[in-house]
């Protein structure tokens, strides 16, 4: 798979720790928990190799993408028990095929529209991050 020394995703860095943690490698892809967490549960699953577009992933490729995304998103459900999963998938300034996965709550934050892509509200403590990774993992 290539790789992109200007993607925070392919070179793992700093910059990618600062918004993010990683919960665990899935097919093909890496899935992360999102630090801001107004939406509590909030993950992004990422492709391995540095890909834009979808379309440019071969069958094989695509397919497991998208089991990937399912697999981390049955995942989140049952851990975090959400009315509803928002899914998005943008890249325009991060062109890293990688997708939003946003739990929704009945009431709450954003509740009948679309999800807001950082509030910059909601921030835990380490512990709480382990813990929310922990039970992540537990249902993956």
């Amino acid at each position: 798979m290539k790789l992109d020394k200007n993607c925070f995703y392919c070179m793992k860095d700093e910059r990618r720790d600062k918004l993010m943690i990683e919960v665990g490698k899935l097919d093909i892809s890496t899935l992360f928990l999102f630090k801001e967490q107004t939406y509590r549960g909030r993950c992004i699953v990422a492709f391995d190799g540095h890909e834009a577009e979808i379309f440019n992933l071969n069958k094989d490729e695509a397919a497991l993408f998208i089991n990937d995304v399912s697999r981390a998103a049955k995942a989140i459900a049952d851990t975090f028990k959400p009315d509803k999963i928002n899914y998005g998938a943008f890249g325009d300034k991060m062109p890293h095929l990688h997708m939003h996965l946003v739990p929704k709550y009945e009431g709450k934050e954003g509740w009948g529209s679309t999800f807001d892509m950082n509030p910059d509200k909601v921030y835990l403590n380490d512990d709480e991050y382990m813990e929310m990774v922990s039970l992540i993992q537990k249902n993956l």
